[in-house]
């Protein structure tokens, strides 16, 4: 049944693409599918050995967009319909947070961005049938209510990253954090992105659950000046999307969250983009790929190529993961590669790479080098050093 799950997301685009050319026919519906499945690998882990044995939700490929130059940016007033955003793509539909072997989210969300000297641009667009929301000031913890999330790491170093989520009364929550949660993160809450342009459109009405909504819409124009320095062309970012939502139920006219049997609100969904494979965001890590081009919006972009260093950083991570379990197991790091049960040389892209550990039972640094020399390491804070 899992391997159905990774597939159903395939077959749909797959009916979408042959109810848009309308073709017809069973026959020739079953062979598209046949022939479309046949060149896919699900998931895409392109792991060749038992290295990452257990691990493997951890290294799905996350997503990648190349987004186009915007000369004539977006207005950040909740319409998705202008012209200039009909030249960008959007993102494969979001899934569930642990992966494409969970049910697939029963809304529909997708992303798209743009970008120009000043701001990354970023449209939305949420399914939804009942579009409520309940928090009005800004930096209130906004994912009590249903609402659109966006997390970047421009540095891709897996710290001092920035966040922003937005519901459907248009306001805000942004902050910043050095680190994450897993490595005891400092919260910058009180962070306000000053030149921040957000603002969202509903297709129907807001906390009425007397009719049926189409959904809505979210525009988010994250300034480069308060994050970080402008994009050069092929610069690579890591972003992730995710969207929260309740399940409800109405109590006197009002959306009001479902409990369990002891009164707590049942669990928040988390439909993502690029699945994390665990019930956590904050894993810089598995966000998805962002890579700025100068190609102008609608013109033919480039294609996304995996950095050699990426592909490095992964067996930097499975030591992370690795030494995550070892402590604790052990309430200690292992100090070597044996005791982790990993081997000290391993292939990369056709490439030799030498693997080492520096550690104490408290703290350790891995590193991967080929024979040029140059390495990429990563502390057990989870923090990645090119």
């Amino acid at each position: 049944m899992d391997i159905f799950f990774v597939y159903l997301p395939v077959i749909k685009n797959v009916i979408n693409h042959i109810k848009l050319l309308k073709m017809k026919g069973y026959r020739l519906l079953i062979l598209y599918v046949l022939f479309v499945i046949s060149g896919c690998v699900a998931p895409k882990t392109e792991l060749s050995d038992d290295l990452f044995k257990g691990l493997e939700d951890f290294f799905v490929t996350p997503e990648s967009y190349v987004a186009a130059y915007a000369v004539n940016p977006p207005k950040i007033d909740g319409n998705i319909n202008e012209d200039v955003w009909a030249t960008a793509v959007w993102t494969n539909a979001f899934l569930d947070i642990e992966g494409a072997s969970k049910p697939l989210p029963y809304y529909a969300t997708r992303a798209k961005m743009l970008w120009d000297n000043d701001y990354l641009y970023i449209a939305a667009s949420m399914e939804d049938k009942h579009v409520w929301a309940n928090l009005t000031e800004r930096d209130q913890i906004i994912y009590a209510d249903n609402d659109f999330e966006v997390f970047i790491d421009p540095a891709n170093t897996g710290h001092n990253y920035y966040e922003f989520e937005v519901n459907a009364y248009n306001t805000m929550f942004d902050l910043f954090l050095t680190k994450p949660y897993r490595s005891g993160a400092h919260v910058l809450i009180s962070w306000d992105s000053k030149r921040l342009l957000h603002a969202i459109a509903i297709k129907g009405t807001l906390n009425n659950p007397a009719d049926e909504d189409e959904g809505w819409t979210v525009e988010i124009a994250i300034p480069f000046k308060d994050i970080s320095d402008t994009p050069k062309n092929g610069n690579i970012w890591r972003i992730g999307f995710s969207r929260v939502e309740w399940d409800t139920h109405v109590v006197d006219g009002k959306y009001v969250k479902q409990t369990d049997n002891n009164g707590k609100s049942l669990p928040e969904r988390n439909w993502v983009w690029s699945p994390t494979g665990a019930i956590n965001m904050h894993m810089p890590e598995r966000w998805g790929y962002l890579q700025f081009s100068t190609q102008k919006a609608g013109e033919q972009l480039p294609a996304f190529e995996m950095p050699y260093s990426e592909s490095q950083s992964r067996y930097l991570w499975m030591i992370f993961y690795r030494q995550q379990q070892y402590h604790q197991k052990n309430g200690a790091y292992a100090t070597s590669l044996n005791e982790l049960s990993l081997p000290e040389v391993v292939t990369v892209a056709g490439k030799s790479n030498t693997l080492s550990i520096v550690a104490t039972p408290f703290q350790f640094i891995a590193s991967i080098s080929d024979d040029t020399g140059k390495s990429v390491r990563i502390s057990n804070e989870g923090k990645i050093i090119f």
